[in-house]
C-alpha cells in the first residue's frame, strides 16, 4: 500500500514516450528537423516572391508547417523538461535538454526570418484571400509589431547561437544548482539535512522555533551559493538590457508588456490601486502578529499556521476535494480532474534533485503535467487547484493550432485563479470558526504574497535593470536592493531586522523572463473580477467561460477583458477587485477578536 502511495504521487511520463532513447521520440525528433529543414527552404527565396497569389500560398505554408513544427518540439521539450526538473541528476536527460536547445535556437533564427518578412506583407490583402491568414490574424497583426523590433537578420541569428552559452546556460546553471542545495536544520528531534524546497516549506511549520531555525538555515544556504546566483542574475540582466535596446525597446518592461499583451496604462492603474491596499494589508499582517503573540512578524512568521482544523490533508483527501468541488462548477471540469488524478499527470512528492515550488506544463492534445511539491496542508491543495487550473485552460486550448495557443503570462493565470478561488469558497461553507480562520488566513497569506510581495520584487527587478545599464551589482548591492523593496511594500508590519535579503536567490522567474511579477497579479485580480461575474450570473458565465479561455492566445488582455465589460485600463476595476480581497481581511478580523 505504501509503495502504491508513494507511486501515486509521482507522475507518469512513459504514455509520452516509453524513453528518451526511445523509437518514438527519435521519429518526434527527425520530424523537427525535416520542418526546420522544410522552412529553411521555404525561406531561400522568399525576398524574390512579390504576387500576391504567390505570397498567399508561401504563408499558407510556413503557418502550417511552424504549428506543426511547433507542437512537436513542444511535445518533445515539455517531455524532457519533466525529466530534469523533477530529478535534475539526470545526465541523459539534461544531455537531451542541450540537444533541444540546439534545435531552439534554429527555430527561433527561422522565426526571426519569417517575422521579418512577414513584417512586409500588405496583411490586409493576406487576410482577404486566405482562410488560413484569416484564422491567424492575431498572431499575423502581433508579428508585424514584433517585426519593427528585429535586428538584422544576422544579428538576430548570431543572439541566438550565442544566448545558448549566454542567458540559457545561466538560467540552467542556476536551475540545476538551486535544484541540489541542501540546508542543514535543527528540529525537535534533532539536527536534519534537508532540499532547500524542504526547509523553505517550513515557514508552514506552527512552531515558531522551527519556522525561525529554517529561515536561518535558508539565508545561511543562500549565503554560500550567493556568488554563482548572482552572476547568473547579472549576466541574464545584462543580456536582456543589451539586446532589447538593440531590437528598438524603450526598455525591457516595455518588451514585459508587449510579451503579456498590455501597455502602460493597465499597469500603471493596477501597480496604484494596488498600493493603494497596502494599508488593508498591513491590517491583516498586524492582526496576525497579534493572533501568534508577537509585537511584529518577523519574515518567518509570514506564513505561521493560523486557526485549527481536525484534518491534515492527505494526497487523496485533496483528490476527493477538489473532483467534487470543481464538478460543482461545471461536470466537464471535474471530470477533467478526476482524469489528471487517474492518468497521474501530477508529481507531488518532495525530494532531492526535484526543483521547488510548482508549475503546469502542457505536454501533447488535450495532456498537461503537474510538478509541485506536496505538504499536508490546506495551501497545498490551493496550489494543486490552482495547477489543475492551468492544465483546464489547456485543454480548452488544445483544439486551437500551436500558434493560436500562445498565452501571455497575464491571461495565463485566469484558469487558475478562477479554480483556486473556487476551492478557497468551498471550503469556507462548511468549516467552523477555526477552520474559517484558517482557511481564510491561507487565502489572504496568497493575496498578500500576490499583491505586496509581487510588487516588492516588481519594485526589486526594476532597480536592477536600471542600476544594471551601468555596472555590474554585488552581493550586498543585491541584498540591498531586495531588503529597501520590502520595506517599501510591507512598511511597518514587518520587523525591518527580519526581511528576507537573499528572495532573489530563493525566486526561479527571474532567471528566466523579465518582469515576471506583475502578471501574477493581474491574474489574481483579473482572476477575482472574473468570479464576481460568475456569482452574478452563473449560467451566462459558465456559457462563456470554456470559449474565453480557448481564446486567450487570440486577443489583447484588454480585448478579452472587454467580453466581459471590464476595462483594465481603468483603476476602478483594480479597486473593486481589492476591495473583495478587503472584505475577506474584515472578516478575518472579525473572527480572530
Amino acid at each position: 500500500m505504501q509503495e502504491k502511495q508513494v507511486k501515486d504521487m509521482r507522475w507518469d511520463l512513459e504514455s509520452i514516450f516509453p524513453s528518451l532513447n526511445s523509437a518514438q521520440y527519435g521519429d518526434t525528433l527527425k520530424a523537427v528537423k525535416t520542418h526546420i529543414d522544410s522552412l529553411r527552404q521555404t525561406l531561400e527565396d522568399i525576398e524574390k516572391i512579390d504576387s500576391h497569389e504567390e505570397q498567399v500560398q508561401v504563408l499558407d505554408k510556413i503557418i502550417e508547417t511552424s504549428n506543426t513544427l511547433g507542437e512537436n518540439y513542444h511535445k518533445l521539450y515539455s517531455y524532457v523538461y519533466c525529466m530534469v526538473t523533477a530529478d535534475s541528476r539526470n545526465i541523459e536527460a539534461q544531455r537531451k535538454l542541450s540537444e533541444l536547445d540546439r534545435y531552439g535556437a534554429q527555430i527561433q533564427q527561422i522565426n526571426s526570418r519569417i517575422t521579418a518578412w512577414i513584417g512586409k506583407l500588405n496583411l490586409e490583402e493576406v487576410i482577404q484571400r486566405s482562410e488560413i491568414a484569416k484564422n491567424h490574424e492575431f498572431y499575423l497583426r502581433e508579428t508585424q509589431i514584433r517585426a519593427k523590433h528585429l535586428m538584422h537578420p544576422e544579428q538576430e541569428d548570431l543572439y541566438s547561437d550565442l544566448a545558448l552559452t549566454g542567458s540559457t546556460a545561466w538560467e540552467k546553471l542556476y536551475s540545476n544548482l538551486t535544484s541540489q542545495i541542501t540546508a542543514t536544520v535543527s528540529l525537535p528531534e534533532g539536527e536534519k539535512e534537508l532540499p532547500i524546497s524542504a526547509v523553505r516549506n517550513l515557514a508552514l511549520h506552527s512552531d515558531r522555533k522551527v519556522r525561525e531555525n529554517a529561515y536561518k538555515a535558508e539565508i545561511s544556504a543562500w549565503e554560500r551559493w550567493a556568488l554563482p546566483i548572482a552572476s547568473a542574475l547579472n549576466s541574464i540582466k545584462g543580456e536582456s538590457l543589451t539586446i532589447s535596446q538593440r531590437r528598438g525597446w524603450s526598455s525591457p518592461l516595455d518588451q514585459a508588456l508587449f510579451r503579456n499583451r498590455i501597455d502602460f496604462e493597465t499597469l500603471n492603474a493596477m501597480m496604484e490601486a494596488a498600493q493603494e491596499s497596502f494599508p488593508s494589508f498591513r491590517e491583516y499582517l498586524q492582526t496576525k502578529a497579534s493572533i501568534i503573540g508577537v509585537d511584529k512578524l518577523a519574515w518567518y512568521d509570514i506564513f505561521a499556521p493560523v486557526g485549527r482544523s481536525s484534518r491534515s490533508w492527505t494526497p487523496q483527501d485533496a483528490k476527493e476535494f477538489i473532483v467534487e468541488q470543481f464538478r460543482k462548477f461545471s461536470q466537464k471540469l471535474g471530470e477533467f480532474a478526476q482524469r489528471a488524478f487517474d492518468s497521474r499527470w501530477i508529481d507531488l512528492e518532495p525530494r532531492v534533485g526535484k526543483v521547488g515550488g510548482a508549475y503546469c506544463i502542457s505536454i501533447q492534445g488535450e495532456e498537461s503535467r503537474i510538478l509541485a511539491n506536496y505538504e499536508s496542508s490546506f495551501d497545498s491543495v490551493s496550489t494543486l487547484a490552482h495547477e489543475l487550473g492551468h492544465a483546464y485552460h489547456n485543454l480548452n486550448k488544445s483544439h486551437r493550432t500551436y500558434l493560436q495557443k500562445s498565452t501571455p503570462m497575464t491571461l495565463a493565470e485566469t484558469a487558475s485563479t478562477f479554480c483556486e478561488t473556487i476551492i478557497q469558497k468551498a471550503a469556507l461553507e462548511n468549516a467552523d470558526k477555526e477552520e474559517q480562520i484558517l482557511i481564510l488566513e491561507g487565502s489572504l497569506q496568497n493575496s498578500c504574497q500576490i499583491v505586496v510581495d509581487i510588487t516588492s520584487r516588481f519594485l526589486f527587478e526594476k532597480e536592477v535593470i536600471d542600476r544594471r545599464k551601468d555596472t555590474e551589482l554585488s552581493i550586498e548591492d543585491l541584498k540591498s536592493i531586495m531588503t529597501e523593496a520590502q520595506k517599501a511594500t510591507y512598511g511597518d508590519a514587518l520587523d525591518s531586522d527580519k526581511l528576507h535579503p537573499y528572495m532573489w536567490a530563493a525566486k526561479p522567474h527571474y532567471y528566466g523572463s523579465d518582469f515576471y511579477n506583475f502578471p501574477y497579479m493581474f491574474g489574481l485580480l483579473f482572476g477575482l473580477g472574473l468570479y464576481a461575474a460568475y456569482e452574478e450570473s452563473p449560467e451566462e458565465f459558465k456559457a462563456k467561460y470554456d470559449e474565453l479561455l480557448s481564446s486567450t492566445g487570440m486577443f489583447s488582455a484588454a480585448d478579452l477583458a472587454l467580453k466581459f465589460g471590464i476595462n483594465i485600463r481603468y483603476k476602478s476595476f483594480w479597486r473593486s477587485s481589492l476591495e473583495v480581497i478587503k472584505q475577506d481581511i474584515a472578516r478575518f478580523k472579525d473572527l480572530v477578536t
